[in-house]
């Protein structure tokens, strides 16, 4: 079972050509309160037909649409009747794609430029009509595609947005989601609750409940380890899964000497004495100390205490009985980084014979999101900040 697949009933999805403010997209659309995922734009269109978004936004990338090997996305996307909107080279691939013409720019425009909008599009909807702009473009639309009209313009660049209102398509040559976009925000809000219709129903405490429900449904009455650092994306694991499971969870707490001063004490104190979670404190100061001796280089230390926390971790899970999942404090950006593994502090190491059932609640979450969620489960804010 997938978790979190009860938000599939409103989303927006991002699909990701490679651009640098690609996160940055999907945030502020989960800002709208809009729930957003991002796919590379190799993802097929039946997979995103069958996730049948309520909008499309397509980012921004380093290539030029018009070389023979640069991403692109089949025409059928524009034809789904679903809102689409480009975002720099997404606009000049919407444009390419359908018809318009895309050439190499006389003027490279790059940094806060002033941007004249055509108010009257649902676009620029209380937006003003000389509007700062952050621009970072080559290339340039020449020709707008059949059927669009020019929204927007700067003194260098004649298609700084263009639109099909008809067809719920836009192409917006600059980046609305960087702050240095005055009225970015104004926008994508426009975009996702005004042109694609979205409630804005999406909201953290929901995600709360919904995240509990499922829990419970995937474990049943089964065991639950997790090794709990203290870190926050840990500390949020452990305490979605105490109230959705409670001593079904066995929280595992390695002190390997190398923590922030009182880290171990308040974790003791927060799980163990207030939560009353089922914890497993394990000094192992000592033993991590050692193999660090007269280890300089940082790399191989990382590398001593990741092996070295395994060994820990897989003594202390041998001496349990019955268990089935593995939770882990997966967030949404390790996914997008390192496909479905995250190998920096997840317990992937662990031997064959120890393979369990992932649980990975936060990983559809930004860091943001995940400590409003800590905030909203009671955790106190030194562990969460």
């Amino acid at each position: 079972m997938e978790m979190n697949n009860n938000f599939s009933q409103e989303k927006v999805i991002v699909i990701d050509f490679g651009g640098q403010y690609n996160q940055l997209v999907a945030r502020r659309v989960r800002e709208c309160n809009v729930y957003c995922e991002i796919y590379s734009y190799r993802t097929d269109i039946e997979q995103i037909k069958a996730m049948n978004p309520k909008g499309i936004i397509l980012t921004g990338g380093p290539n030029s649409c018009y070389e023979p090997d640069s991403p692109t996305y089949t025409k059928e996307l524009f034809e789904l009747g679903i809102p689409v909107l480009g975002l720099c080279y997404g606009a000049q691939l919407m444009m390419h794609v359908l018809g318009g013409k895309v050439e190499k720019a006389p003027v490279r425009e790059y940094g806060k430029t002033e941007v004249f909008v055509d108010t009257t599009s649902p676009l620029f909807g209380d937006v003003s009509e000389k509007t700062i702009c952050w621009m970072s473009h080559f290339d340039y639309i020449s020709k707008v595609a059949p059927g669009f009209s020019i929204a927007a313009h700067t003194a260098d660049c004649p298609v700084a947005a263009a639109e099909n209102r008809e067809k719920k398509l836009f192409a917006i040559q600059f980046h609305p989601e960087v702050l240095h976009t005055q009225e970015g925000t104004k926008m994508l809000h426009n975009f996702v609750r005004g042109v694609c219709g979205c409630a804005g129903t999406w909201r953290m405490d929901h995600f709360v409940e919904h995240t509990i429900e499922a829990i419970r449904e995937k474990v049943g009455d089964g065991k639950v380890l997790l090794a709990l650092s203290g870190g926050v994306d840990s500390s949020v694991v452990a305490a979605l899964l105490i109230r959705a499971v409670g001593q079904q969870l066995v929280c595992v707490h390695v002190n390997h000497g190398l923590l922030r001063k009182g880290e171990p004490e308040q974790v003791v104190e927060v799980f163990r004495n207030q939560m009353k979670a089922n914890l497993i404190y394990v000094d192992a100061v000592d033993r991590f100390l050692d193999k660090l001796q007269g280890v300089a280089e940082p790399e191989q230390k990382r590398k001593i205490i990741g092996a070295e926390f395994i060994r820990v971790f897989e003594e202390e899970a041998r001496k349990q009985e019955g268990i089935e999942f593995l939770a882990q404090g997966t967030i949404y950006p390790d996914i997008l980084e390192s496909g479905p593994v995250k190998a920096h502090h997840n317990v992937g190491g662990l031997p064959e014979d120890l393979q369990f059932e992932l649980v990975e609640p936060l990983r559809l979450l930004y860091k943001d999101e995940v400590r409003v969620v800590g905030d909203a489960l009671g955790l106190p804010a030194g562990m969460v900040y």
